[in-house]
Parts: C-alpha cells; sequence; structure tokens
C-alpha cells in the first residue's frame, strides 16, 4: 500500500501574523479533512505517522510519493495473482 511519513516542522514557520499563521493551519485541515474523505488514513508504525490508502492511482493524482519499496511498488502495477484464482503468495 502506497504511504508517506507524515512529518510538521514548520507548518506556520515562515508566517508573519497570526492571520497568516491561522490560514495556514487552516488550509491544512480543509486539504487533511478532504483526504480522510476519500479514504486516506493515519497508520503508526514503529513512532512514525504514515498517511496511507489502499488505491495506488488516488495516491498518485493528490502527487504524493510513495516511500513504499521499490519492489513493493513494482507488484502494486500487476495484477494480484487472487484476480486468477491463484492464493496471494507475494507476502
Amino acid at each position: 500500500m502506497p504511504y508517506f511519513t507524515w512529518k510538521e516542522k514548520g507548518l506556520t514557520e515562515d508566517c508573519a501574523s497570526l492571520n497568516a499563521m491561522a490560514a495556514r493551519l487552516e488550509e491544512a485541515a480543509q486539504l487533511l479533512r478532504r483526504m480522510a474523505a476519500e479514504g486516506f488514513q493515519v497508520e503508526r508504525l514503529e513512532g512514525l505517522q504514515r498517511i496511507t490508502h489502499q488505491d495506488p492511482e488516488l495516491f498518485k493524482a493528490y502527487g504524493f510519493i510513495s516511500e513504499e519499496a521499490p519492489e513493493r511498488q513494482l507488484l502494486l502495477g500487476l495484477d494480484p495473482p487472487w484476480a486468477h484464482g491463484q492464493h496471494d503468495n507475494l507476502s
């Protein structure tokens, strides 16, 4: 499943006023709500927050770049074995 690690560092660090900070945070909240409505999820793994989605095409449509291992990314483009009545031996 495609994912990227959420590392918030300085979302408002370049803002010159409280109004600018509020606007930046409101924009971020709006985006996060839209992502949640479209099925994105937050998963915690080893103390990190990962933003994930089951649909690699929607993930890519947002402009995100998956941090999955390249081998796993290649498998996403292939027909899954179970689509042809076979068992999943990829894990």
